[in-house]
């Protein structure tokens, strides 16, 4: 079939000339494709011809369409059954969100799709970059380009703030994983007792250069597998995965941003496998098998929106595989970190290889997706994801604290929804960015934000289980409710709170803006500077805070004992475990809101 096409390639361009004028004409009234999902992006590359598939009589037969932003065009020539029956053409198109030609380049890609990603990394987030496609289309030429790039971009001065740099390099080869920066040695993929999928084992490489960075991945390269095929002399017979770890020193406690850099095997055609061995053949069946499980998994995670609390999570078998197991925390719709996902699609553009460029384009067809239809959102004053950026700012102001977050800062553009969106990490960062807001005022309002979100979340479950309502306490229509017969009260709205008794807050707001001392009260959290030495008075290292019981007379209260908890940013109350404590040694108030669900108090303002 390859000597019948390359006999009759003036035939075929005449052909693709005719379709690639008519497909002109019809595009002439389009417009580029709109701006990719802020969550998932599908890209294509199509390479250039090769100088040996030129010499041999190859032409193009993969075009992107022009005048489109996302469309390709394949062409086939058809070998007719009738030797007097003329040559036909079958041609077919797919739609990705981005196509670049053989004449663009790696920097391209970057600028346009890749840069976005490295910001959200370092800000706390998970950023991933899969290349995938028949062996030979210029994956890891992609990826290796594009890791010099980030590597130039992490150590730059474009990002604000300093990180430790970490890198890991593991090659997955069929269920086996090995460490591609320590020789090749055997790891075990483990899961820990939160869910998380880790490698037992690898190493994890600081490095404080960009020099160093690319020194890593050059050396993890050379212990990379690789086999002769019939389409590639050097064909990727694994997967490599590329994990660079961004630690926040200034946030300790916050979740540390992940980039995951992605090398995929190689996919074959039948025709490519003919001559392989029986280890070759088995080979090809691991890496199409993990591969379509990718696709599976990367179309269940696109299609969920964990902000939304309507919609029900939906099936994603990220177990079938290592490969995505690995990347649980990617797919995984119950994962609580924010990622963002960029699929490279890298594509082969000779005439003889259109069947399987066409499967790729298909997969990359099916991660797309159909966009979901916008849904206009009422606004509803206890659900942070109904606001918008004028309704965001307002309720910071009212809502952060003293002093107040500077909301031009914290949101200068999101609405209520995209700051939900944003990773924890980034969210604190700029609210520190205020003077005067400190790292505890930081972390209680992010949780007092996100705890708003949980409780709208819960109650419009209860309202459609129930189908019953209460208002407010601010007198607008909430979502959520049932009366009192019911023996249920409503979760959302600051004197809800109160009224339950799970905040440690003053009763009378009007009384939060005198000095604390001048208010102090049994059920007043309060952070102080416990004496040295003194026996039966606790002292954490950090900051300590204190339950007032009773006042003990002298200028003292007798204290029970609040210790942080085994979770980040939860404390637990030891009534029974009392001391004295003076009142000029108390440094300020601590407001304690107890968590019903986790068991737990966590501060708030």
């Amino acid at each position: 079939m390859e000597q019948f096409l390359i006999d009759n390639t003036a035939r075929y361009r005449d052909l693709v000339s005719a379709h690639n004028l008519k497909a002109r004409t019809e595009s002439l009234n389009t417009t580029l494709d709109a701006a990719p999902d802020n969550d998932i992006t599908i890209a294509a590359r199509i390479r250039p011809l090769l100088d040996d598939e030129v010499e041999s009589g190859q032409v193009e037969g993969v075009l992107l369409r022009p005048g489109s932003g996302g469309t390709v065009d394949l062409h086939e020539m058809r070998r007719p059954v009738k030797p007097t029956a003329p040559l036909t053409l079958s041609s077919s198109s797919y739609a990705v969100d981005r196509v670049f030609g053989p004449e663009s380049t790696s920097d391209d890609i970057y600028a346009r799709l890749v840069r976005p990603l490295v910001p959200w990394a370092w800000s706390g987030g998970v950023s991933t970059l899969f290349a995938y496609g028949q062996t030979g289309s210029g994956k890891t030429f992609t990826v290796s380009a594009l890791e010099c790039l980030i590597a130039q971009t992490l150590f730059s001065s474009e990002l604000e703030g300093d990180r430790d740099v970490f890198i890991s390099v593991i090659e997955l080869a069929g269920k086996s994983a090995f460490d591609l920066l320590s020789s090749r040695k055997p790891v075990s993929i483990l899961e820990d007792s939160f869910g998380s999928t880790h490698f037992a084992g690898a190493s994890d490489v600081r490095v404080g250069s960009a020099d160093a960075l690319l020194a890593q991945i050059e050396a993890a390269a050379a212990f990379r597998r690789t086999e002769p095929t019939l389409k590639n002399a050097t064909s990727s017979r694994s997967h490599a995965i590329c994990k660079i770890r961004l630690v926040n020193r200034a946030l300790p406690q916050a979740d540390e941003g992940v980039l995951y850099l992605v090398d995929l095997a190689g996919s074959e055609a039948a025709r490519d496998k003919a001559a392989h061995s029986a280890e070759r053949m088995k080979e090809a069946r691991e890496i199409n098998t993990s591969l379509s499980v990718l696709k599976d998994c990367i179309r269940g995670r696109a299609s969920v929106d964990i902000t939304a609390p309507n919609n029900k999570p939906g099936y994603v078998p990220f177990r079938q595989s290592p490969l995505t197991r690995v990347l649980k925390h990617v797919f995984d719709p119950a994962a609580e970190r924010a990622c963002k996902t960029l699929v490279v699609a890298c594509i082969n553009p000779s005439f003889l290889d259109v069947g399987a460029s066409k499967s790729t384009l298909r997969y990359g067809a099916l991660l797309k997706g159909t966009p979901p239809k916008p849904q206009v959102v009422k606004y509803d004053p206890a659900r942070p994801s109904s606001w918008d950026n004028a309704q965001l700012r307002s309720w910071v102001g009212k809502s952060s604290g003293t002093p107040a977050v500077d909301a031009a800062i914290l949101a200068p553009t999101e609405t209520g929804k995209q700051l939900l969106s944003l990773p924890a990490p980034e969210f604190i960062t700029r609210c520190l960015k205020t003077p005067g807001v400190s790292a505890e005022q930081a972390h209680a309002f992010q949780s007092k934000f996100w705890g708003m979100h949980i409780d709208s979340a819960r109650a419009v479950v209860f309202k459609k289980s129930s189908g019953k309502s209460t208002p407010t306490p601010n007198g607008a229509d909430g979502d959520v409710g049932a009366d009192s017969n019911d023996g249920v009260k409503a979760i959302n709205g600051y004197m809800d709170k109160l009224s339950q008794g799970l905040c440690s807050a003053d009763a009378d707001p009007e009384r939060s803006s005198q000095p604390f001392k001048t208010r102090l009260r049994p059920g007043m959290v309060v952070s102080w500077s416990p004496p040295e030495g003194l026996r039966g008075v606790p002292h954490l290292p950090g900051r300590n805070l204190a339950i007032l019981l009773a006042p003990a007379g002298d200028g003292e209260y007798t204290c029970g004992m609040v210790a942080p908890a085994v979770l980040p940013g939860a404390f637990e109350v030891f009534v029974w475990q009392q001391f004295p404590a003076a009142v000029d040694r108390m440094i300020a108030e601590v407001i304690l809101e107890y968590d019903v669900g986790s068991r737990y108090y966590y501060e708030t303002v």
